[in-house]
Protein backbone atom coordinates (compact mmCIF):
# COMPACT_ATOMS: atom_id res chain seq x y z
CA UNK A 1 0.00 0.00 0.00
CA UNK A 2 1.38 3.28 -0.50
CA UNK A 3 2.22 5.94 2.25
CA UNK A 4 2.24 9.14 -0.09
CA UNK A 5 -0.81 10.56 1.53
CA UNK A 6 0.68 10.13 5.13
CA UNK A 7 4.02 11.44 3.97
CA UNK A 8 2.40 14.47 2.41
CA UNK A 9 0.31 15.16 5.63
CA UNK A 10 3.65 14.89 7.74
CA UNK A 11 5.21 17.39 4.70
CA UNK A 12 2.33 19.67 5.51
CA UNK A 13 2.66 18.92 9.80
CA UNK A 14 6.52 19.57 9.11
CA UNK A 15 5.90 23.10 7.40
CA UNK A 16 3.41 24.56 10.01
CA UNK A 17 5.91 23.87 13.15
CA UNK A 18 8.77 24.77 10.99
CA UNK A 19 6.40 28.44 10.38
CA UNK A 20 5.69 28.23 14.54
CA UNK A 21 9.33 27.97 15.25
CA UNK A 22 10.08 30.89 13.26
CA UNK A 23 7.41 33.23 14.44
CA UNK A 24 8.56 32.13 17.74
CA UNK A 25 12.25 32.95 17.08
CA UNK A 26 11.09 36.75 15.42
CA UNK A 27 8.80 36.96 18.81
CA UNK A 28 12.21 36.43 20.97
CA UNK A 29 13.54 39.70 18.86
CA UNK A 30 16.02 37.15 16.63
CA UNK A 31 18.47 36.68 19.82
CA UNK A 32 21.65 34.61 17.79
CA UNK A 33 23.21 32.07 20.14
CA UNK A 34 19.89 31.37 22.30
CA UNK A 35 18.54 27.54 22.34
CA UNK A 36 15.03 27.14 21.49
CA UNK A 37 15.83 24.05 23.73
CA UNK A 38 16.28 20.30 22.99
CA UNK A 39 14.39 18.04 20.58
CA UNK A 40 12.61 16.46 23.11
CA UNK A 41 11.76 19.67 24.95
CA UNK A 42 10.80 21.06 21.13
CA UNK A 43 8.49 17.88 20.66
CA UNK A 44 6.68 18.35 23.86
CA UNK A 45 6.00 22.07 23.10
CA UNK A 46 4.87 21.88 19.69
CA UNK A 47 2.96 18.53 20.01
CA UNK A 48 5.34 16.59 17.60
CA UNK A 49 6.28 13.74 16.98
CA UNK A 50 10.36 13.15 16.83
CA UNK A 51 10.10 12.59 12.81
CA UNK A 52 7.88 15.72 12.06
CA UNK A 53 10.35 17.72 14.03
CA UNK A 54 13.24 17.35 12.51
CA UNK A 55 11.45 17.82 9.23
CA UNK A 56 10.58 20.99 10.36
CA UNK A 57 13.94 21.85 11.41
CA UNK A 58 15.20 20.86 8.26
CA UNK A 59 13.18 23.52 6.80
CA UNK A 60 14.38 26.14 9.66
CA UNK A 61 17.48 25.24 8.87
CA UNK A 62 17.19 25.96 5.34
CA UNK A 63 16.06 29.43 6.02
CA UNK A 64 19.19 29.21 8.04
CA UNK A 65 17.35 30.92 11.34
CA UNK A 66 18.47 28.17 13.78
CA UNK A 67 20.70 25.35 13.61
CA UNK A 68 20.45 22.16 15.83
CA UNK A 69 23.45 20.73 17.50
CA UNK A 70 23.58 17.77 18.96
CA UNK A 71 25.05 16.33 22.16
CA UNK A 72 25.59 18.00 25.71
CA UNK A 73 24.24 21.46 26.05
CA UNK A 74 23.20 20.99 22.42
CA UNK A 75 19.74 22.52 21.20
CA UNK A 76 18.33 24.47 18.08
CA UNK A 77 20.10 27.51 18.59
CA UNK A 78 19.19 30.92 16.66
CA UNK A 79 21.53 31.71 14.45
CA UNK A 80 22.04 34.88 11.97
CA UNK A 81 20.87 34.09 8.63
CA UNK A 82 21.80 35.34 5.53
CA UNK A 83 20.23 36.30 1.90
CA UNK A 84 21.08 33.17 -0.11
CA UNK A 85 17.92 31.11 0.85
CA UNK A 86 16.02 34.37 -0.14
CA UNK A 87 17.17 35.36 -3.13
CA UNK A 88 17.36 31.75 -4.45
CA UNK A 89 13.80 31.55 -3.59
CA UNK A 90 12.72 34.09 -5.57
CA UNK A 91 14.86 33.30 -8.70
CA UNK A 92 13.48 30.05 -9.05
CA UNK A 93 9.89 31.08 -8.60
CA UNK A 94 10.64 33.97 -11.43
CA UNK A 95 12.67 31.46 -13.51
CA UNK A 96 9.06 29.46 -13.64
CA UNK A 97 7.56 32.43 -14.51
CA UNK A 98 9.87 33.31 -17.54
CA UNK A 99 10.17 36.96 -16.18
CA UNK A 100 11.55 38.68 -19.33
CA UNK A 101 14.59 41.26 -19.95
CA UNK A 102 11.76 43.74 -20.58
CA UNK A 103 10.59 43.32 -17.03
CA UNK A 104 13.90 42.87 -15.73
CA UNK A 105 15.70 45.75 -16.71
CA UNK A 106 11.90 47.94 -15.93
CA UNK A 107 12.57 46.99 -11.96
CA UNK A 108 16.33 47.67 -11.85
CA UNK A 109 15.36 51.32 -13.74
CA UNK A 110 12.55 51.41 -10.68
CA UNK A 111 14.56 50.64 -7.82
CA UNK A 112 18.21 51.47 -8.71
CA UNK A 113 18.20 55.17 -8.82
CA UNK A 114 16.60 55.51 -5.50
CA UNK A 115 19.35 52.81 -4.21
CA UNK A 116 21.86 55.50 -5.78
CA UNK A 117 19.83 58.45 -4.01
CA UNK A 118 19.72 57.56 -0.85
CA UNK A 119 23.73 56.21 -0.84
CA UNK A 120 24.51 59.72 -1.34
CA UNK A 121 21.99 60.80 1.64
CA UNK A 122 23.68 57.93 3.31
CA UNK A 123 27.13 57.82 2.50
CA UNK A 124 30.36 57.49 5.01
CA UNK A 125 34.31 57.03 4.91
CA UNK A 126 33.60 53.51 4.99
CA UNK A 127 30.86 53.74 2.43
CA UNK A 128 32.97 55.27 -0.06
CA UNK A 129 36.65 53.65 1.03
CA UNK A 130 34.18 50.48 -0.50
CA UNK A 131 32.60 51.79 -3.24
CA UNK A 132 36.20 52.65 -4.88
CA UNK A 133 37.59 49.28 -3.67
CA UNK A 134 34.60 47.83 -5.91
CA UNK A 135 35.86 50.78 -9.16
CA UNK A 136 39.65 49.66 -8.51
CA UNK A 137 38.44 45.65 -8.80
CA UNK A 138 36.67 46.84 -12.27
CA UNK A 139 39.56 49.04 -13.47
CA UNK A 140 42.31 46.15 -13.39
CA UNK A 141 39.90 43.70 -14.77
CA UNK A 142 40.99 42.52 -18.11
CA UNK A 143 39.87 39.57 -20.11
CA UNK A 144 40.72 36.33 -18.98
CA UNK A 145 40.71 37.52 -15.67
CA UNK A 146 38.11 36.22 -13.40
CA UNK A 147 35.20 38.93 -13.06
CA UNK A 148 35.55 41.39 -10.19
CA UNK A 149 34.49 39.66 -7.18
CA UNK A 150 32.42 42.54 -5.72
CA UNK A 151 28.91 43.96 -7.49
CA UNK A 152 29.04 47.14 -7.93
CA UNK A 153 25.04 47.33 -7.93
CA UNK A 154 25.27 45.63 -4.72
CA UNK A 155 27.74 47.90 -2.76
CA UNK A 156 25.45 50.69 -4.02
CA UNK A 157 22.57 49.09 -2.68
CA UNK A 158 24.08 48.71 0.70
CA UNK A 159 25.25 52.02 0.80
CA UNK A 160 21.35 52.71 0.89
CA UNK A 161 20.84 51.11 4.21
CA UNK A 162 17.28 50.02 3.00
CA UNK A 163 17.32 46.47 3.51
CA UNK A 164 15.12 45.89 1.60
CA UNK A 165 16.16 47.48 -1.62
CA UNK A 166 19.72 45.50 -0.88
CA UNK A 167 17.43 42.21 -1.02
CA UNK A 168 15.16 43.43 -3.91
CA UNK A 169 18.65 44.67 -5.94
CA UNK A 170 20.53 41.21 -5.30
CA UNK A 171 17.82 39.33 -7.26
CA UNK A 172 17.68 41.55 -9.79
CA UNK A 173 21.44 41.31 -10.21
CA UNK A 174 21.67 37.61 -10.24
CA UNK A 175 18.82 37.39 -12.78
CA UNK A 176 20.55 39.74 -14.67
CA UNK A 177 23.80 37.53 -14.77
CA UNK A 178 21.67 35.00 -16.59
CA UNK A 179 21.15 37.23 -19.34
CA UNK A 180 24.33 38.57 -19.68
CA UNK A 181 25.84 35.01 -19.32
CA UNK A 182 23.51 34.19 -22.36
CA UNK A 183 24.60 37.45 -24.54
CA UNK A 184 26.47 37.54 -27.97
CA UNK A 185 29.63 39.63 -28.04
CA UNK A 186 31.11 40.16 -31.55
CA UNK A 187 34.43 40.30 -30.16
CA UNK A 188 36.66 40.31 -27.39
CA UNK A 189 37.73 44.04 -28.04
CA UNK A 190 33.74 44.74 -27.87
CA UNK A 191 33.73 43.17 -24.91
CA UNK A 192 36.61 45.02 -23.48
CA UNK A 193 35.23 48.27 -24.40
CA UNK A 194 31.92 47.83 -23.46
CA UNK A 195 33.80 46.76 -19.67
CA UNK A 196 35.55 50.20 -19.32
CA UNK A 197 32.25 52.03 -20.44
CA UNK A 198 30.27 50.50 -17.57
CA UNK A 199 33.17 51.20 -15.18
CA UNK A 200 33.12 54.76 -16.10
CA UNK A 201 29.50 54.99 -15.69
CA UNK A 202 30.26 53.20 -12.30
CA UNK A 203 32.91 56.06 -11.16
CA UNK A 204 30.51 58.79 -12.42
CA UNK A 205 28.24 57.67 -9.94
CA UNK A 206 30.39 56.59 -6.88
CA UNK A 207 31.51 60.63 -7.37
CA UNK A 208 28.27 61.71 -7.27
CA UNK A 209 27.27 60.00 -4.52
CA UNK A 210 30.64 60.73 -2.54
CA UNK A 211 29.65 64.32 -3.58
CA UNK A 212 25.99 63.85 -1.53
CA UNK A 213 24.62 65.13 -4.51
CA UNK A 214 21.35 62.57 -4.79
CA UNK A 215 19.54 64.35 -7.57
CA UNK A 216 22.43 63.56 -9.69
CA UNK A 217 23.50 59.75 -8.55
CA UNK A 218 19.52 59.15 -9.17
CA UNK A 219 19.74 60.87 -12.90
CA UNK A 220 23.24 59.16 -13.90
CA UNK A 221 21.86 55.71 -12.39
CA UNK A 222 18.68 55.95 -14.53
CA UNK A 223 21.08 56.92 -17.58
CA UNK A 224 23.15 54.22 -16.59
CA UNK A 225 20.85 51.44 -16.33
CA UNK A 226 18.96 52.53 -19.63
CA UNK A 227 22.44 52.06 -21.76
CA UNK A 228 22.88 48.62 -19.97
CA UNK A 229 19.10 47.95 -20.91
CA UNK A 230 20.44 48.71 -24.89
CA UNK A 231 23.30 46.68 -24.67
CA UNK A 232 21.88 43.83 -23.72
CA UNK A 233 18.78 44.11 -25.81
CA UNK A 234 21.19 44.03 -28.25
CA UNK A 235 23.26 41.41 -27.41
CA UNK A 236 20.49 39.17 -26.31
CA UNK A 237 20.44 35.45 -27.33
CA UNK A 238 16.86 34.12 -27.11
CA UNK A 239 18.45 30.94 -27.29
CA UNK A 240 20.85 30.85 -24.64
CA UNK A 241 19.17 32.18 -21.57
CA UNK A 242 17.80 28.85 -20.64
CA UNK A 243 20.95 26.45 -21.43
CA UNK A 244 24.22 25.60 -20.02
CA UNK A 245 22.76 24.14 -17.01
CA UNK A 246 25.99 22.30 -16.19
CA UNK A 247 27.49 26.11 -15.62
CA UNK A 248 24.95 27.01 -13.86
CA UNK A 249 25.37 24.46 -11.45
CA UNK A 250 29.08 25.34 -10.44
CA UNK A 251 27.58 29.14 -10.59
CA UNK A 252 24.82 27.84 -7.97
CA UNK A 253 27.32 26.26 -5.69
CA UNK A 254 29.60 29.29 -5.06
CA UNK A 255 26.59 31.46 -4.77
CA UNK A 256 26.10 29.41 -1.57
CA UNK A 257 29.49 28.82 0.29
CA UNK A 258 27.41 28.48 3.78
CA UNK A 259 24.85 25.80 2.44
CA UNK A 260 24.49 22.16 3.26
CA UNK A 261 24.91 20.05 0.32
CA UNK A 262 21.32 19.47 -0.22
CA UNK A 263 20.52 22.89 -0.11
CA UNK A 264 23.11 23.44 -3.07
CA UNK A 265 21.87 20.53 -4.48
CA UNK A 266 18.05 21.62 -4.51
CA UNK A 267 19.02 24.86 -5.95
CA UNK A 268 20.86 23.01 -8.46
CA UNK A 269 17.97 20.66 -9.51
CA UNK A 270 15.54 23.71 -9.62
CA UNK A 271 17.68 25.31 -11.99
CA UNK A 272 18.44 22.52 -14.48
CA UNK A 273 14.62 22.07 -14.78
CA UNK A 274 13.77 25.63 -15.48
CA UNK A 275 16.60 24.84 -18.20
CA UNK A 276 14.97 21.90 -19.23
CA UNK A 277 11.60 24.25 -20.41
CA UNK A 278 9.52 23.35 -16.77
CA UNK A 279 7.81 21.14 -18.25
CA UNK A 280 4.70 20.69 -15.43
CA UNK A 281 3.62 17.10 -14.74
CA UNK A 282 6.90 15.51 -16.74
CA UNK A 283 9.03 13.25 -15.17
CA UNK A 284 12.13 15.20 -14.37
CA UNK A 285 14.07 11.50 -13.60
CA UNK A 286 13.93 8.82 -11.22
CA UNK A 287 15.83 8.36 -7.84
CA UNK A 288 18.03 6.50 -9.13
CA UNK A 289 18.82 8.69 -12.42
CA UNK A 290 19.29 11.58 -10.22
CA UNK A 291 21.65 9.74 -7.73
CA UNK A 292 23.88 9.09 -10.66
CA UNK A 293 23.22 12.21 -12.93
CA UNK A 294 24.21 14.54 -9.43
CA UNK A 295 26.71 11.86 -8.24
CA UNK A 296 25.49 12.61 -4.73
CA UNK A 297 24.03 10.05 -1.47
CA UNK A 298 20.66 9.55 -1.29
CA UNK A 299 20.33 10.85 1.56
CA UNK A 300 21.49 14.38 0.60
CA UNK A 301 19.27 13.51 -2.62
CA UNK A 302 16.12 13.47 -0.26
CA UNK A 303 16.75 15.56 1.72
CA UNK A 304 16.83 18.44 -1.54
CA UNK A 305 13.99 17.05 -2.44
CA UNK A 306 12.44 17.35 0.51
CA UNK A 307 13.31 21.51 -0.26
CA UNK A 308 12.13 21.07 -3.56
CA UNK A 309 8.57 19.97 -2.22
CA UNK A 310 8.64 22.80 0.00
CA UNK A 311 9.20 25.14 -2.64
CA UNK A 312 6.70 23.43 -4.90
CA UNK A 313 9.39 22.68 -7.60
CA UNK A 314 9.07 19.47 -7.99
CA UNK A 315 7.61 16.26 -5.61
CA UNK A 316 8.87 13.15 -5.65
CA UNK A 317 6.36 10.00 -6.83
CA UNK A 318 7.09 6.71 -5.57
CA UNK A 319 6.13 3.48 -7.59
CA UNK A 320 5.29 2.07 -11.14
CA UNK A 321 6.23 5.68 -13.30
CA UNK A 322 7.35 7.59 -10.64
CA UNK A 323 10.51 10.38 -9.77
CA UNK A 324 10.56 13.70 -9.51
CA UNK A 325 7.75 14.96 -11.09
CA UNK A 326 7.77 18.73 -12.54
CA UNK A 327 4.63 20.92 -10.39
CA UNK A 328 3.36 24.08 -10.59
CA UNK A 329 5.46 26.95 -8.22
CA UNK A 330 3.28 29.08 -6.03
CA UNK A 331 4.21 32.45 -5.04
CA UNK A 332 3.98 32.05 -1.34
CA UNK A 333 6.87 30.03 -0.26
CA UNK A 334 8.87 32.65 -1.81
CA UNK A 335 7.72 35.31 0.14
CA UNK A 336 7.33 33.38 3.08
CA UNK A 337 11.02 33.12 2.72
CA UNK A 338 12.22 36.16 1.60
CA UNK A 339 10.14 37.77 4.04
CA UNK A 340 11.06 35.69 6.84
CA UNK A 341 15.02 37.42 6.41
CA UNK A 342 13.64 40.69 6.19
CA UNK A 343 12.27 40.35 9.62
CA UNK A 344 15.72 39.54 10.39
CA UNK A 345 16.83 42.14 9.37
CA UNK A 346 14.23 44.73 10.97
CA UNK A 347 13.49 47.58 7.71
CA UNK A 348 12.06 50.81 8.98
CA UNK A 349 8.30 52.13 8.41
CA UNK A 350 10.34 54.17 5.75
CA UNK A 351 12.62 51.50 4.35
CA UNK A 352 9.05 49.51 3.43
CA UNK A 353 7.68 52.99 2.29
CA UNK A 354 9.81 54.52 -0.26
CA UNK A 355 10.19 50.81 -1.66
CA UNK A 356 6.56 50.75 -1.74
CA UNK A 357 5.89 54.17 -3.27
CA UNK A 358 8.36 53.58 -5.96
CA UNK A 359 6.88 50.30 -6.75
CA UNK A 360 3.32 51.80 -6.94
CA UNK A 361 3.76 54.95 -9.16
CA UNK A 362 5.13 52.75 -11.75
CA UNK A 363 2.68 50.31 -11.76
CA UNK A 364 -0.30 53.45 -11.77
CA UNK A 365 1.63 54.58 -14.73
CA UNK A 366 2.00 51.47 -17.02
CA UNK A 367 -2.00 51.17 -15.84
CA UNK A 368 -2.99 54.83 -17.25
CA UNK A 369 -1.46 53.39 -20.55
CA UNK A 370 -3.32 50.14 -20.85
CA UNK A 371 -6.41 51.40 -19.32
CA UNK A 372 -8.52 50.94 -23.01
CA UNK A 373 -7.70 47.18 -22.25
CA UNK A 374 -10.97 45.11 -21.22
CA UNK A 375 -9.37 43.73 -17.88
CA UNK A 376 -8.08 46.88 -17.18
CA UNK A 377 -11.94 48.38 -17.97
CA UNK A 378 -13.08 45.92 -15.54
CA UNK A 379 -11.15 47.21 -12.66
CA UNK A 380 -11.58 50.91 -13.03
CA UNK A 381 -15.25 50.12 -12.57
CA UNK A 382 -16.57 52.40 -9.49
CA UNK A 383 -18.80 50.15 -8.26
CA UNK A 384 -16.10 47.32 -7.57
CA UNK A 385 -14.45 49.44 -5.09
CA UNK A 386 -17.67 51.19 -3.24
CA UNK A 387 -17.82 48.93 0.07
CA UNK A 388 -21.25 48.12 2.08
CA UNK A 389 -22.54 51.09 4.44
CA UNK A 390 -23.48 49.01 7.59
CA UNK A 391 -20.37 50.09 9.71
CA UNK A 392 -19.80 46.73 11.12
CA UNK A 393 -16.58 45.42 12.93
CA UNK A 394 -16.66 43.02 9.75
CA UNK A 395 -16.93 45.49 6.89
CA UNK A 396 -14.00 47.60 7.94
CA UNK A 397 -11.72 44.25 8.48
CA UNK A 398 -13.46 43.91 4.55
CA UNK A 399 -12.59 47.55 3.85
CA UNK A 400 -8.57 46.53 5.24
CA UNK A 401 -8.51 43.62 2.90
CA UNK A 402 -9.87 45.51 -0.31
CA UNK A 403 -7.13 47.82 0.25
CA UNK A 404 -4.69 45.44 -0.36
CA UNK A 405 -6.24 43.84 -2.88
CA UNK A 406 -6.79 47.43 -4.66
CA UNK A 407 -2.74 47.71 -4.86
CA UNK A 408 -1.96 44.14 -5.46
CA UNK A 409 -4.20 43.98 -8.17
CA UNK A 410 -3.07 47.50 -9.89
CA UNK A 411 0.25 45.84 -9.66
CA UNK A 412 -0.72 42.87 -11.09
CA UNK A 413 -2.38 44.75 -13.93
CA UNK A 414 0.88 46.84 -14.53
CA UNK A 415 2.67 43.25 -16.39
CA UNK A 416 5.69 43.17 -14.46
CA UNK A 417 6.04 39.80 -12.46
CA UNK A 418 9.25 41.10 -10.47
CA UNK A 419 7.53 44.14 -9.49
CA UNK A 420 4.74 42.27 -8.57
CA UNK A 421 5.81 40.32 -6.21
CA UNK A 422 8.19 42.14 -4.54
CA UNK A 423 5.13 44.59 -3.61
CA UNK A 424 3.38 41.26 -2.57
CA UNK A 425 6.56 40.72 -0.16
CA UNK A 426 6.32 44.35 1.51
CA UNK A 427 2.64 43.78 1.98
CA UNK A 428 3.48 40.35 4.14
CA UNK A 429 5.66 42.20 5.76
CA UNK A 430 2.83 44.35 6.67
CA UNK A 431 0.17 41.10 7.35
CA UNK A 432 2.97 39.73 9.87
CA UNK A 433 4.24 43.34 11.82
CA UNK A 434 0.31 44.13 11.78
CA UNK A 435 -0.55 40.72 13.49
CA UNK A 436 2.43 40.75 15.90
CA UNK A 437 2.15 44.49 17.44
CA UNK A 438 -1.51 44.23 18.11
CA UNK A 439 -2.55 48.07 16.40
CA UNK A 440 -5.91 49.14 16.18
CA UNK A 441 -8.07 48.69 13.26
CA UNK A 442 -9.71 50.75 11.07
CA UNK A 443 -11.46 53.38 11.70
CA UNK A 444 -14.86 53.97 9.63
CA UNK A 445 -13.51 57.15 8.67
CA UNK A 446 -10.53 55.60 7.61
CA UNK A 447 -12.73 53.16 5.37
CA UNK A 448 -14.29 55.99 4.08
CA UNK A 449 -10.99 57.87 3.24
CA UNK A 450 -9.71 54.98 1.66
CA UNK A 451 -12.64 54.14 -0.67
CA UNK A 452 -12.68 58.14 -1.83
CA UNK A 453 -9.02 57.98 -2.39
CA UNK A 454 -9.54 54.63 -4.39
CA UNK A 455 -12.00 56.58 -6.89
CA UNK A 456 -10.09 59.59 -7.55
CA UNK A 457 -6.83 57.42 -8.35
CA UNK A 458 -9.28 55.24 -10.76
CA UNK A 459 -10.76 58.68 -12.35
CA UNK A 460 -7.81 59.48 -13.14
CA UNK A 461 -6.44 56.71 -14.82
CA UNK A 462 -9.22 56.01 -16.60
CA UNK A 463 -9.22 59.65 -18.17
CA UNK A 464 -5.59 59.20 -18.75
CA UNK A 465 -4.44 61.65 -16.89
CA UNK A 466 -0.89 60.57 -15.92
CA UNK A 467 0.70 63.41 -13.79
CA UNK A 468 -2.83 63.64 -11.86
CA UNK A 469 -2.79 59.89 -11.49
CA UNK A 470 0.57 59.66 -10.00
CA UNK A 471 -0.21 62.89 -7.23
CA UNK A 472 -3.37 61.26 -6.19
CA UNK A 473 -2.13 57.61 -5.56
CA UNK A 474 1.18 59.42 -3.79
CA UNK A 475 -1.22 61.50 -1.59
CA UNK A 476 -2.84 58.21 -0.93
CA UNK A 477 -0.06 56.36 0.11
CA UNK A 478 1.05 59.27 2.44
CA UNK A 479 -1.84 58.96 4.12
CA UNK A 480 -2.54 55.27 4.63
CA UNK A 481 1.30 55.00 5.66
CA UNK A 482 0.27 55.50 9.23
CA UNK A 483 -2.16 52.26 9.42
CA UNK A 484 -0.53 50.07 6.30
CA UNK A 485 2.76 50.43 7.82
Amino acid sequence: MSTEPDTAWADKRAAKIARRIEADIVRRGWAVGESLGSESALQQRYGASRSVLREAVRLVEHHQVARMRRGPNGGLLICEPDAGPATRAVVIYLEYLGTTLADLLNARLVLEPLAASLAAEHIDEAGIARLRAVLQSEENWRPGLPAPRDEFHIALAEQSRNPVLQLFIDVLMRLTKRYARASRTDSVDDATRAAHQMSGAHADIVAAVTAGDSARAKTLSERHVENVTAWLVEHHDPTGARSGSAGKRARLTAEAPRGKLAEVLAANIADDIAASGWQVGSVFGTETALLERYRVSRAALREAVRLLEYHEVARMRRGPGGGLIVTKPQAQASIDTIALYLQYRNPSREDLRCVRDAIEIDNVVKVVKRREEPEVSAFLDPRRWTYAPDQTAEDVHNAAVEEFRFHVGLAQLAGNALLDLFLRIIVELFRRHWSTTGQTELTWNDVVAVEHAHLRILEAIGSGDDSLARYRTRRHLDAAASWWL
